[in-house]
């Protein structure tokens, strides 16, 4: 329900900006940026508590040391510990749910206009206000670089029984992959924990966000092989946007060893 309240505001400030910008394409990742500022007094309070969680996290190991046989106890000391910290575990509960309907509603933006062909004006105009309808006659401009805002981002090959993902599509992969990473050092910390620890509940959680490092990018790249390929514009830029807020938070945090590897950063002697 929410998800359908949000349409008509996205697409009204999408054709707000496509009006003075002219192109579909730029229009969306100008919007997203917008979107990302709009979101960020949300999601600064989340990555500063995450990093509050991994600078406690050897503290936390020694309360599970000391009533590793009283969960009860376990839990109002951790409590007692993040009140003490200024901490609030469910901060990131907010702003990425709040992301996760955005994009949702995008979707359904983008699946009630832009998948429309050559009706694109008539079904924006549906859900325009109208100071900003389209007038009769009007061509919207969908082409950005080689793609087709309205199809997805993918090419055919004869010889394979499915498209491969296009240059946009894979760098939206690459960062979402490059963020997971990045935001893995406290889950990294929490792994280490929960192996000291007899909790089977620590070991689940450690390995699912371990996990989810790469299915997110395995996921992002099969659904945007579906979707038109200006979900994978707004993906991709808001992905670049929050990659940096999380540097400016932890710095390269997980993404060291793999420059290490590719030689790519200086190790200090």
């Amino acid at each position: 329900m929410f998800t359908t309240i949000l349409v008509q505001p996205l697409a009204n400030g999408l054709v707000f900006i496509y009006n003075i910008i002219g192109n579909l394409g730029w229009a969306i990742i100008i919007f997203s940026i917008l979107l990302r500022v709009i979101l960020n007094p949300l999601t600064k309070p989340y990555m500063e508590s995450m990093k509050k969680m991994k600078d406690v996290a050897p503290l936390l190991e020694k309360l599970k040391k000391k009533h590793k046989n009283d969960k009860l106890k376990l839990a109002q000391a951790q409590s007692e510990l993040y009140k003490q910290k200024g901490i609030n575990p469910g901060a990131g509960c907010i702003p990425y749910l709040l992301q996760i309907v955005i994009l949702i509603a995008f979707f359904r933006m983008f699946t009630l206009t832009l998948s429309a062909g050559s009706d694109l004006t008539q079904s924006f105009n549906k859900l325009l206000y109208e100071p900003l309808k389209f007038s009769q006659g009007a061509v919207i401009e969908t082409s950005f670089f080689y793609l087709d805002i309205t199809k997805p981002d993918a090419f055919p090959v004869s010889f394979l029984p499915f498209a491969i993902p296009g240059v946009f599509l894979f760098a939206a992969a690459i960062v979402q992959l490059l963020s997971s990473k990045m935001m893995a050092q406290p889950a990294r910390v929490g792994q280490i924990t929960a192996q000291k620890t007899k909790e089977s509940g620590d070991d689940i959680q450690a390995m699912m966000q371990q996990s989810m490092i790469y299915t997110f990018p395995i996921f992002t790249l099969i659904f945007g092989l579906q979707f038109p390929a200006g979900l994978t514009l707004y993906w991709l830029t808001f992905s670049l946007t929050q990659l940096w807020q999380q540097y400016n938070t932890y710095g390269i945090g997980e993404i060291k060893p793999w420059l290490n590897k590719f030689g790519l950063l200086k190790s200090k002697s």
